[in-house]
């Protein structure tokens, strides 16, 4: 990790289901500001550069019933294709990078900023892990995350499976982080153990924040 900022930078990472937002959201509430990749990306979508370029690469099939991109339907697109995921990223990712650069200067800048918390998806998938000084990983069980992803997303028994086959293991996720909150309980059992992570990775002065 890197370390000697004035403000840390903590990654959050989990599998999906996990509640990765969630906890991200209860460290806002202690002073941290967040960076949301995902809101970021939408953000980038709803640009009408990209929503033309899209229409260019796939036709109308990628709208949805207002004329904005149908993320679903471009995932479902380049699921199996890595040329048309590689050449997504290349029109998304570098709008995502200048924006998320541009969010960290200003939460540097801002004196009531404690802390600013990586909310990304795919933080060590993106080689965004070595850029944060502390890992913290949301360790919830498979039944859980399952039964989430069904409830909010919709999504089919297996699809959860199907999707993080594609995604670094929860082990290594897990072994690469240097803190872990669970949430396989009430939502407010993590507040203690967030303001207890803050509290040890600002107060530490070493390189390597111990490990949870």
């Amino acid at each position: 990790m890197m370390s000697g900022r004035a403000k840390p930078i903590l990654g959050v990472l989990g599998g999906i289901g996990s509640g990765k937002s969630t906890v991200a959201a209860a460290f806002a509430r202690q002073g941290c500001a967040v960076i949301d990749a995902d809101a970021i990306a939408k953000a980038a979508y709803d640009d009408p550069s990209v929503v033309d370029t899209l229409v260019g690469w796939w036709g109308d099939r990628v709208l949805d019933e207002v004329g904005q991109i149908d993320r679903r339907a471009v995932g479902a697109l380049i699921f199996d294709d890595v040329s048309a995921k590689a050449r997504l990223e290349a029109l998304i990712h570098p709008r995502v990078h200048a924006e998320r650069a541009r969010l960290q200067d200003q939460f540097r800048a801002d004196p009531a900023v404690v802390a600013i918390v990586e909310d990304t998806p795919l933080l060590l998938e993106a080689g965004l892990a070595d850029r944060c000084d502390a890992l913290v990983f949301v360790d919830a069980p498979a039944e859980r995350r399952e039964a989430r992803v069904m409830a909010h997303r919709g999504w089919p028994a297996g699809e959860l499976q199907r999707r993080e086959r594609r995604q670094a293991s929860l082990d290594t996720k897990r072994a690469s982080a240097d803190y872990l909150i669970r949430n396989d309980a009430d939502p407010a059992g993590l507040v203690p153990q967030v303001r207890d992570v803050l509290s040890q990775v600002l107060s530490s002065d070493s390189p390597d924040p111990p490990r949870r």
